[in-house]
Protein backbone atom coordinates (compact mmCIF):
# COMPACT_ATOMS: atom_id res chain seq x y z
CA UNK A 1 0.00 0.00 0.00
CA UNK A 2 1.54 3.64 -0.71
CA UNK A 3 2.70 5.78 2.23
CA UNK A 4 -0.04 7.65 3.72
CA UNK A 5 -3.07 5.66 2.05
CA UNK A 6 -6.27 5.98 3.79
CA UNK A 7 -9.96 5.95 3.02
CA UNK A 8 -12.29 7.83 5.08
CA UNK A 9 -15.21 5.07 4.59
CA UNK A 10 -18.34 7.90 5.78
CA UNK A 11 -17.43 9.95 2.90
CA UNK A 12 -17.39 7.03 0.54
CA UNK A 13 -20.46 4.84 1.35
CA UNK A 14 -23.41 5.99 0.39
CA UNK A 15 -22.49 8.22 -1.85
CA UNK A 16 -24.43 8.84 -5.40
CA UNK A 17 -22.60 9.65 -8.35
CA UNK A 18 -23.84 11.55 -10.79
CA UNK A 19 -26.80 10.07 -13.58
CA UNK A 20 -25.25 8.97 -16.79
CA UNK A 21 -27.41 8.02 -20.10
CA UNK A 22 -26.75 4.90 -22.05
CA UNK A 23 -28.48 3.43 -25.10
CA UNK A 24 -29.22 0.20 -27.15
CA UNK A 25 -30.95 -1.06 -30.19
CA UNK A 26 -32.13 -4.29 -31.36
CA UNK A 27 -28.62 -4.40 -32.92
CA UNK A 28 -27.03 -4.80 -29.93
CA UNK A 29 -28.86 -7.87 -28.18
CA UNK A 30 -28.33 -9.69 -31.41
CA UNK A 31 -24.41 -8.54 -31.22
CA UNK A 32 -24.22 -9.78 -27.95
CA UNK A 33 -26.31 -12.59 -28.05
CA UNK A 34 -23.58 -13.86 -31.01
CA UNK A 35 -20.48 -12.85 -28.16
CA UNK A 36 -21.67 -15.13 -25.89
CA UNK A 37 -22.03 -17.99 -27.89
CA UNK A 38 -25.52 -18.80 -28.15
CA UNK A 39 -25.80 -20.81 -31.08
CA UNK A 40 -27.73 -20.73 -34.32
CA UNK A 41 -30.65 -22.81 -33.63
CA UNK A 42 -32.06 -20.30 -31.17
CA UNK A 43 -32.99 -17.73 -32.97
CA UNK A 44 -35.19 -15.62 -30.01
CA UNK A 45 -31.76 -14.61 -28.78
CA UNK A 46 -30.37 -13.87 -33.06
CA UNK A 47 -33.15 -12.66 -35.35
CA UNK A 48 -35.25 -9.72 -34.77
CA UNK A 49 -38.29 -11.21 -36.23
CA UNK A 50 -38.24 -14.20 -34.38
CA UNK A 51 -41.51 -13.92 -32.65
CA UNK A 52 -40.34 -14.71 -29.69
CA UNK A 53 -37.31 -12.75 -29.79
CA UNK A 54 -35.40 -10.74 -26.68
CA UNK A 55 -32.78 -9.79 -24.75
CA UNK A 56 -31.27 -12.16 -23.05
CA UNK A 57 -31.33 -11.29 -19.16
CA UNK A 58 -27.72 -10.22 -19.24
CA UNK A 59 -27.30 -7.85 -21.52
CA UNK A 60 -27.88 -4.51 -19.50
CA UNK A 61 -24.24 -5.38 -18.02
CA UNK A 62 -22.92 -3.90 -21.23
CA UNK A 63 -24.51 -0.44 -20.83
CA UNK A 64 -21.93 0.07 -17.81
CA UNK A 65 -19.18 0.85 -20.32
CA UNK A 66 -20.82 1.43 -23.79
CA UNK A 67 -22.34 4.77 -23.13
CA UNK A 68 -25.37 6.50 -25.39
CA UNK A 69 -23.13 6.15 -28.75
CA UNK A 70 -21.61 3.49 -31.23
CA UNK A 71 -18.63 4.47 -31.83
CA UNK A 72 -15.47 2.75 -30.10
CA UNK A 73 -14.43 5.09 -26.88
CA UNK A 74 -11.85 5.31 -24.35
CA UNK A 75 -11.64 2.08 -21.53
CA UNK A 76 -10.39 4.53 -18.79
CA UNK A 77 -12.61 7.61 -19.69
CA UNK A 78 -15.68 5.27 -19.21
CA UNK A 79 -14.44 3.54 -16.20
CA UNK A 80 -14.31 6.97 -14.31
CA UNK A 81 -17.36 8.29 -15.67
CA UNK A 82 -18.77 10.16 -12.96
CA UNK A 83 -15.35 11.47 -11.16
CA UNK A 84 -13.80 10.05 -8.40
CA UNK A 85 -15.34 8.44 -5.28
CA UNK A 86 -15.51 11.20 -2.08
CA UNK A 87 -12.82 9.81 0.71
CA UNK A 88 -10.74 7.36 -1.48
CA UNK A 89 -7.50 8.99 -2.41
CA UNK A 90 -6.40 7.90 -5.79
CA UNK A 91 -5.26 5.10 -7.00
CA UNK A 92 -3.98 3.19 -9.70
CA UNK A 93 -6.62 1.97 -11.96
CA UNK A 94 -4.21 -0.59 -13.85
CA UNK A 95 -4.45 -2.70 -10.12
CA UNK A 96 -8.25 -3.37 -10.63
CA UNK A 97 -9.62 -6.65 -10.36
CA UNK A 98 -13.53 -7.19 -11.27
CA UNK A 99 -13.91 -9.94 -8.30
CA UNK A 100 -17.98 -10.38 -8.35
CA UNK A 101 -20.55 -9.65 -10.61
CA UNK A 102 -24.35 -9.56 -9.03
CA UNK A 103 -27.52 -8.85 -11.76
CA UNK A 104 -31.29 -8.25 -10.66
CA UNK A 105 -34.15 -8.14 -13.34
CA UNK A 106 -36.64 -5.69 -11.61
CA UNK A 107 -38.08 -5.49 -14.72
CA UNK A 108 -37.74 -7.35 -18.14
CA UNK A 109 -35.76 -5.30 -20.31
CA UNK A 110 -37.63 -3.32 -23.53
CA UNK A 111 -37.58 -5.30 -26.41
CA UNK A 112 -36.93 -2.36 -28.61
CA UNK A 113 -34.11 -1.20 -26.66
CA UNK A 114 -33.86 2.34 -25.82
CA UNK A 115 -31.94 5.21 -23.68
CA UNK A 116 -31.83 4.74 -20.25
CA UNK A 117 -30.35 6.63 -17.01
CA UNK A 118 -27.28 4.83 -15.20
CA UNK A 119 -27.20 5.66 -11.60
CA UNK A 120 -24.08 4.28 -9.62
CA UNK A 121 -24.15 4.24 -5.82
CA UNK A 122 -21.11 3.06 -3.32
CA UNK A 123 -22.52 0.67 -1.18
CA UNK A 124 -18.88 -0.23 0.82
CA UNK A 125 -15.60 -0.09 1.01
CA UNK A 126 -13.17 -2.59 2.84
CA UNK A 127 -9.90 -3.17 3.58
CA UNK A 128 -9.01 -6.95 2.90
CA UNK A 129 -5.08 -6.74 3.93
CA UNK A 130 -3.39 -7.50 0.25
CA UNK A 131 -6.08 -4.61 -1.03
CA UNK A 132 -9.14 -2.46 -0.96
CA UNK A 133 -13.00 -4.02 -2.35
CA UNK A 134 -15.00 -1.55 -3.46
CA UNK A 135 -18.79 -2.52 -3.88
CA UNK A 136 -21.59 -0.47 -5.96
CA UNK A 137 -24.73 -0.91 -7.14
CA UNK A 138 -25.68 0.47 -10.39
CA UNK A 139 -29.32 1.12 -11.17
CA UNK A 140 -30.85 1.38 -14.89
CA UNK A 141 -33.83 3.42 -15.26
CA UNK A 142 -35.60 4.50 -18.77
CA UNK A 143 -34.83 7.83 -19.37
CA UNK A 144 -37.99 8.45 -20.41
CA UNK A 145 -40.73 6.29 -18.60
CA UNK A 146 -38.55 5.94 -15.43
CA UNK A 147 -39.26 2.85 -15.11
CA UNK A 148 -36.38 0.88 -12.63
CA UNK A 149 -35.08 -2.22 -15.19
CA UNK A 150 -32.00 -3.87 -13.69
CA UNK A 151 -29.89 -3.40 -10.44
CA UNK A 152 -26.27 -4.63 -10.89
CA UNK A 153 -23.70 -5.10 -7.94
CA UNK A 154 -19.85 -4.83 -8.76
CA UNK A 155 -17.49 -5.66 -6.27
CA UNK A 156 -13.56 -4.51 -7.79
CA UNK A 157 -10.54 -5.79 -5.94
CA UNK A 158 -7.74 -3.13 -5.74
CA UNK A 159 -4.58 -5.08 -5.53
CA UNK A 160 -1.90 -3.65 -2.93
CA UNK A 161 -3.92 -1.14 -1.43
CA UNK A 162 -5.16 -3.00 1.97
CA UNK A 163 -3.63 -2.39 5.33
CA UNK A 164 -5.33 1.38 6.35
CA UNK A 165 -7.30 -0.44 8.91
CA UNK A 166 -10.59 -0.06 7.64
CA UNK A 167 -13.67 -2.34 8.13
CA UNK A 168 -13.26 -5.97 6.85
CA UNK A 169 -16.59 -6.06 5.17
CA UNK A 170 -19.88 -9.10 5.97
CA UNK A 171 -18.81 -12.58 5.73
CA UNK A 172 -19.73 -13.52 1.87
CA UNK A 173 -22.19 -15.89 1.50
CA UNK A 174 -21.19 -19.36 -0.22
CA UNK A 175 -22.79 -21.47 -2.58
CA UNK A 176 -20.90 -24.97 -2.68
CA UNK A 177 -22.32 -27.44 -5.27
CA UNK A 178 -24.43 -30.48 -4.05
CA UNK A 179 -22.44 -33.42 -3.69
CA UNK A 180 -23.72 -34.71 -6.86
CA UNK A 181 -23.02 -35.16 -10.64
CA UNK A 182 -24.07 -31.82 -12.21
CA UNK A 183 -27.92 -31.38 -13.32
CA UNK A 184 -26.81 -30.15 -16.18
CA UNK A 185 -23.90 -29.61 -18.62
CA UNK A 186 -22.94 -26.98 -21.51
CA UNK A 187 -19.92 -26.25 -23.15
CA UNK A 188 -18.52 -23.01 -24.97
CA UNK A 189 -16.16 -23.53 -27.54
CA UNK A 190 -14.81 -20.14 -27.57
CA UNK A 191 -12.96 -19.24 -30.28
CA UNK A 192 -9.80 -17.37 -31.42
CA UNK A 193 -11.70 -13.95 -32.17
CA UNK A 194 -14.13 -14.17 -29.10
CA UNK A 195 -12.66 -11.38 -27.86
CA UNK A 196 -12.31 -9.24 -30.15
CA UNK A 197 -16.12 -10.04 -30.74
CA UNK A 198 -17.18 -9.52 -27.23
CA UNK A 199 -15.95 -6.21 -26.75
CA UNK A 200 -17.61 -4.79 -29.47
CA UNK A 201 -20.75 -4.77 -27.01
CA UNK A 202 -19.03 -1.73 -25.38
CA UNK A 203 -16.34 -3.14 -23.33
CA UNK A 204 -12.66 -1.81 -24.69
CA UNK A 205 -10.16 -2.45 -22.40
CA UNK A 206 -7.41 -3.14 -24.47
CA UNK A 207 -6.02 -5.91 -21.94
CA UNK A 208 -8.88 -8.02 -24.36
CA UNK A 209 -7.22 -7.17 -27.30
CA UNK A 210 -3.73 -5.97 -27.48
CA UNK A 211 -0.95 -8.63 -27.77
CA UNK A 212 1.38 -5.99 -26.31
CA UNK A 213 -0.21 -5.06 -23.53
CA UNK A 214 -1.07 -8.68 -22.30
CA UNK A 215 2.49 -9.82 -21.31
CA UNK A 216 3.17 -6.66 -19.25
CA UNK A 217 0.36 -7.46 -16.94
CA UNK A 218 1.32 -10.72 -16.33
CA UNK A 219 -0.34 -12.87 -19.41
CA UNK A 220 0.78 -14.41 -22.48
CA UNK A 221 -1.87 -12.76 -24.57
CA UNK A 222 -5.10 -11.12 -24.63
CA UNK A 223 -7.93 -12.80 -21.86
CA UNK A 224 -11.42 -13.22 -22.79
CA UNK A 225 -14.01 -10.79 -20.50
CA UNK A 226 -14.80 -12.74 -18.10
CA UNK A 227 -18.96 -10.91 -18.11
CA UNK A 228 -18.63 -13.26 -21.38
CA UNK A 229 -18.21 -15.92 -19.81
CA UNK A 230 -20.73 -14.79 -17.24
CA UNK A 231 -23.22 -14.43 -20.04
CA UNK A 232 -22.50 -17.73 -21.40
CA UNK A 233 -23.10 -19.22 -18.16
CA UNK A 234 -26.98 -16.72 -18.18
CA UNK A 235 -27.82 -18.20 -21.21
CA UNK A 236 -27.39 -21.49 -20.27
CA UNK A 237 -29.27 -21.68 -17.02
CA UNK A 238 -31.80 -20.14 -18.78
CA UNK A 239 -31.81 -22.58 -21.81
CA UNK A 240 -31.69 -25.72 -19.41
CA UNK A 241 -33.81 -24.94 -16.15
CA UNK A 242 -36.34 -21.85 -17.94
CA UNK A 243 -36.99 -23.00 -20.93
CA UNK A 244 -35.36 -19.95 -22.61
CA UNK A 245 -38.21 -17.90 -21.69
CA UNK A 246 -36.56 -14.54 -20.87
CA UNK A 247 -39.13 -13.34 -18.44
CA UNK A 248 -38.39 -16.37 -16.34
CA UNK A 249 -34.70 -14.97 -15.47
CA UNK A 250 -34.37 -13.26 -12.03
CA UNK A 251 -30.92 -12.87 -10.94
CA UNK A 252 -27.59 -14.21 -11.53
CA UNK A 253 -23.98 -13.82 -9.48
CA UNK A 254 -20.35 -15.13 -9.91
CA UNK A 255 -17.21 -14.51 -8.43
CA UNK A 256 -14.46 -14.36 -10.77
CA UNK A 257 -11.38 -16.94 -10.47
CA UNK A 258 -8.84 -17.14 -13.53
CA UNK A 259 -8.86 -15.82 -16.70
CA UNK A 260 -10.14 -17.60 -20.23
CA UNK A 261 -7.87 -17.79 -23.10
CA UNK A 262 -9.94 -17.22 -26.55
CA UNK A 263 -9.73 -20.68 -27.90
CA UNK A 264 -10.55 -22.31 -25.25
CA UNK A 265 -14.28 -24.20 -24.28
CA UNK A 266 -15.70 -23.13 -21.46
CA UNK A 267 -17.84 -25.93 -19.44
CA UNK A 268 -20.75 -24.40 -17.45
CA UNK A 269 -21.89 -26.64 -14.34
CA UNK A 270 -25.35 -26.32 -12.87
CA UNK A 271 -27.22 -27.86 -10.13
CA UNK A 272 -30.71 -27.05 -9.76
CA UNK A 273 -31.45 -26.40 -5.70
CA UNK A 274 -34.57 -24.90 -3.63
CA UNK A 275 -34.45 -21.70 -2.58
CA UNK A 276 -35.71 -19.53 0.10
CA UNK A 277 -38.42 -18.18 -2.64
CA UNK A 278 -41.28 -20.79 -3.34
CA UNK A 279 -41.89 -19.11 -6.61
CA UNK A 280 -38.51 -19.36 -8.07
CA UNK A 281 -35.98 -22.30 -8.59
CA UNK A 282 -32.47 -21.61 -7.08
CA UNK A 283 -29.41 -23.12 -9.98
CA UNK A 284 -26.02 -23.24 -8.62
CA UNK A 285 -23.11 -23.39 -10.84
CA UNK A 286 -19.59 -23.34 -11.90
CA UNK A 287 -17.41 -22.46 -14.89
CA UNK A 288 -13.89 -23.73 -16.02
CA UNK A 289 -12.07 -24.72 -18.79
CA UNK A 290 -12.13 -27.58 -20.63
CA UNK A 291 -8.27 -27.90 -21.64
CA UNK A 292 -6.34 -26.89 -18.26
CA UNK A 293 -9.05 -28.09 -15.61
CA UNK A 294 -9.18 -24.48 -14.19
CA UNK A 295 -12.04 -22.77 -12.44
CA UNK A 296 -12.95 -19.53 -14.38
CA UNK A 297 -16.62 -18.68 -12.22
CA UNK A 298 -17.14 -20.02 -9.04
CA UNK A 299 -19.77 -19.70 -5.95
CA UNK A 300 -22.15 -19.00 -9.02
CA UNK A 301 -26.03 -18.49 -8.17
CA UNK A 302 -29.14 -18.13 -10.62
CA UNK A 303 -32.66 -17.55 -9.60
CA UNK A 304 -35.59 -18.94 -11.78
CA UNK A 305 -38.99 -18.42 -11.67
CA UNK A 306 -40.87 -21.51 -11.62
CA UNK A 307 -43.14 -22.38 -15.00
CA UNK A 308 -46.26 -22.39 -12.64
CA UNK A 309 -45.59 -18.96 -11.14
CA UNK A 310 -47.95 -16.60 -11.81
CA UNK A 311 -45.09 -13.55 -12.44
CA UNK A 312 -44.02 -16.10 -15.51
CA UNK A 313 -47.03 -15.60 -16.99
CA UNK A 314 -47.23 -11.82 -16.97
Amino acid sequence: MPEGFSVDVSKAVGHKFPADTVACTRRDFLLYALSVGVPETELQWLYELDVDFAPLPTYPICLLLKSDDWDVNSFMERWQIGGPTPGIPPFDLNKIVHGEQKLEVIKPFPLEGGRFKSIKTCLGVYDKGSGMLIDSAIDLYGEEDNIHYTRMITRMFVRGYGGWNGPKGPKAISYDPPSREPDAVDRFATQPNQALLYRLSGDFNPLHADVNLAPTVGYPKPILHGLCSYGKCAHSILKHFGNNEADRFKSIEARFASPVFPGETVEVLMWKVPSNDAKVDGVIFQARVKERNVQVLTNGYATILKEDSNDAKL
